[in-house]
């Protein structure tokens, strides 16, 4: 009796170490974030009239493949991992799940994920997913130790998810599609250098070039910061003038456009890690925030 019982108790805590594993691989608030975005631009492409079942899908399958995408780059980035202290404990560094065990998982994850998308939305949303998934795993990872233009490439998977959602309600690309994959596409450069400003020593040790102009903690490169959050201001009024959406949100856009770009200002007169930590933070609030309130004045 008491063996059994030790034995469940085994198996049990073996699921969930493995869950936990599993967990850790795909980053679940960023892939949450991914599915999030995808389902925005799916409801303000219904107008109204909201597939519910095809919207669930395709969340869904936007979690899957960004969690694939996420697991390749941690496979492929396993031995830097190593070297850096946000990322020393992740479960391929420390050895907790097997290399091969990590790509089946990813290629279960992106075969399923792709899957879903190509049964129940489109062709155009399938292959925009495939391209995004290729894009960040196999150009813009190996990319990030060759020089800042990897935050460029970068920020096209990243910027593509509410464009996914686009396409699975409409099946085309249009003006309206490419202004809110502009929004995030721009969002992404104050987002990651913030980034790369707060872990610029930890990012040294790996040798991940991001910071633009030189790559070095200064005026510049605050200037630039600076420069693509401003362009986020007339950016969000772009849906209010295409008539995507109204006033009400072009309002909290300016307003949350305005509060990001202050930020960047004590950036430029500080050059201090504080500083760079509230535009990283602010740029967490930003993205959701505005996607909310573009959400709540379309429906």
């Amino acid at each position: 009796m008491f063996i059994a019982r030790s034995r469940e108790i085994s198996v049990a805590a073996y699921v969930v170490e493995k869950v936990k594993i599993y967990t850790e691989l795909v980053k679940l608030r960023l892939s949450f974030l991914v599915a999030f975005s995808s389902a925005f631009g799916f409801v303000l492409a219904s107008n109204g009239s909201i597939n519910w079942w095809v919207l669930s899908v395709l969340s869904l399958g936007g979690f899957l493949v960004s969690g694939a995408s996420i697991t390749l780059n941690q496979i492929f980035e396993r031995e830097l991992d190593k070297k850096m202290k946000r990322t020393q404990n992740r479960p391929l560094p420390t050895g907790r799940i097997r290399v091969q065990e990590a790509a089946l998982f990813a290629a279960f994850l992106a075969v399923v994920g792709l899957g879903l998308l190509l049964v129940f939305t489109n062709i155009l949303t399938t292959v925009l997913s495939l391209v995004s998934m290729i894009l960040y795993s196999l150009v813009y990872t190996p990319m990030k130790r060759v020089g800042p233009l990897a935050v460029l490439v970068g920020a096209i998977p990243g910027a593509l998810p509410p464009l996914l959602g686009w396409t699975a309600a409409t099946g085309v690309i249009t003006a309206e599609a490419l202004i809110i994959f502009g929004i995030q596409f721009i969002w992404q450069f104050p987002h990651f250098w913030a980034i790369a400003w707060v872990a610029d020593e930890d990012y040294k040790r790996a040798g991940f070039k991001l910071l633009p102009l030189g790559g070095k903690k200064d005026f510049n490169t605050a200037l630039q910061i600076m420069t693509y959050t401003l362009f986020l201001i007339p950016l969000g009024l772009l849906p209010l003038k295409l008539g995507i959406t109204g006033i009400n949100s072009a309002i909290i856009a300016t307003v949350c456009g305005v509060l990001f770009l202050s930020q960047t200002f004590k950036l430029m007169r500080n050059q201090d890690r504080k500083s760079a930590l509230r535009i990283m933070f602010g740029s967490f609030l930003y993205l959701p925030v505005v996607q909310i309130a573009y959400l709540l004045d379309k429906i």
